[in-house]
């Protein structure tokens, strides 16, 4: 494991300054991580945005079929995907402005990662949000 995946200050960045989530892969699905993760977002006062080709409703808020199709600023994407699918949420992220970019738990794409540090956009990966709340 690389150190600088879970670098604190992107990990503080997103977790404290950051308030738009728009989380990549939540669906209605209670059973799944992604769907408790959004719920532990909302109740840490942040703004969560269902990313999904059906573009569900999840806990109350608009879902979107696609990061492209969301009509205001994200701050961070969070990716609930396999690593071979997330390299191209990490592009469209830079593409859309995001101001960072999070891949959840056993989720590596060391590619991804290093066109993000190019394009300066700060990215955790292989973490979850709320393992780094509860290590603070």
């Amino acid at each position: 494991m690389s150190a600088n995946w879970q670098d604190k200050q992107a990990v503080d960045l997103m977790l404290d300054d950051l308030e738009t989530w728009a989380v990549v892969g939540l669906s209605t699905d209670e059973s799944r991580t992604a769907h408790s993760i959004a719920a532990l977002l909302q109740r840490r006062g942040k703004r969560i945005v269902p990313i999904h080709p059906d573009a569900p409703v999840v806990l109350g808020e608009q879902g979107y079929a696609t990061l492209a199709d969301v009509p205001f600023d994200i701050d961070v994407v969070d990716v609930f995907r396999r690593s071979e699918a997330a390299g191209q949420f990490v592009d469209e992220a830079i593409e859309v402005g995001a101001k960072a970019i999070w891949l959840q738990l056993g989720v590596i794409d060391e590619a991804a990662f290093d066109r993000a540090r190019e394009a300066g956009v700060p990215m955790v990966m292989d973490t979850c949000p709320a393992i780094e709340w509860n290590r603070r």
